[in-house]
């Protein structure tokens, strides 16, 4: 029997990547992004393997967009098996000279559109057996880093939010996977938002070389399907992780030292 499965920042990246994942034979996907064109195109894909495929168009900044969706999702469907949250927004900025334009920008891309999207589709996750979700949050959820204030900021809030829900809905069998990227050979450099409001566009060295959006998307459908709490995928920047937790003296050498791209 297919899964019902919402993915959001489906456009591209690891959600284009997640969405084929996904797109299989009696599987029903409901892809979403803000970016209709690279929607469709995951979309046109996903159609070739899943049994069906839906899109709705909507910006995580817009909370008036996300409840018209989830009200459209929530007619045609009265559960849902998997939500799984892959939008996103990068920054390059030091704290100092971003505005609280910006911060808020990022807290409602990153986490208070999320909180709304879960809030107005968890009742009809909960109708299902196996209840699943999957959020990506980032390394920088485990740790601040260099010009990344606002987004370490969001990131740290999708996880307290998130290990609270799998907390209080034990009881009703809902897993919740928390997944922690590292580098992943993604554009999402290019559209970081700097300290003036512009886009980075610059594909950072690290993300060029970081592991392929492919490989992530797999390691991350095999978390989610396996009811992973607090998932890691990366390359040897997931050291940094481990130093910042066990060995924080070594962790502050080299946090000074590392280049922010």
């Amino acid at each position: 029997m297919g899964l019902t499965i919402v993915i959001t920042g489906a456009g591209g990246g690891i959600g284009h990547a997640l969405s084929l994942e996904y797109a299989l034979p009696h599987n029903h996907l409901i892809l979403c992004d803000f970016h209709q064109q690279k929607l469709d195109a995951t979309a046109e894909l996903c159609r070739n393997t899943a049994e069906t495929v839906e899109t709705f168009t909507f910006s995580m900044e817009n909370p008036a967009e996300i409840v018209k969706s989830a009200d459209q999702m929530l007619e045609k469907h009265k559960s849902l098996d998997r939500i799984i949250f892959v939008n996103g927004i990068s920054q390059r900025g030091k704290a100092i000279n971003t505005s609280i334009a910006i911060y808020r920008k990022i807290m409602e891309i990153i986490f208070f559109g999320i909180f709304l999207l879960t809030k107005k589709l968890l009742p009809a996750l909960l109708q299902t057996q196996h209840p699943k979700i999957g959020v990506t949050s980032s390394i920088s959820g485990r740790f601040g880093f260099h010009q990344r204030s606002a987004y370490a900021a969001s990131k740290f809030a999708l996880h307290g939010f998130f290990e609270s829900l799998r907390l209080e809905h034990h009881k009703d069998g809902l897993s919740v996977s928390i997944i922690c990227p590292g580098r992943i050979n993604t554009p999402i450099s290019l559209s970081a938002i700097t300290e003036n409001g512009q886009k980075h566009g610059q594909m950072d060295p690290g993300q060029s070389n970081g592991m392929p959006a492919a490989k992530c998307a797999q390691k991350m459908r095999k978390a989610v399907e396996k009811g992973k709490k607090d998932v890691l995928i990366g390359k040897k920047e997931l050291l940094m992780v481990y130093f910042k937790k066990y060995l924080p003296f070594i962790f502050n050498k080299f946090a000074n030292k590392i280049n922010p791209r």
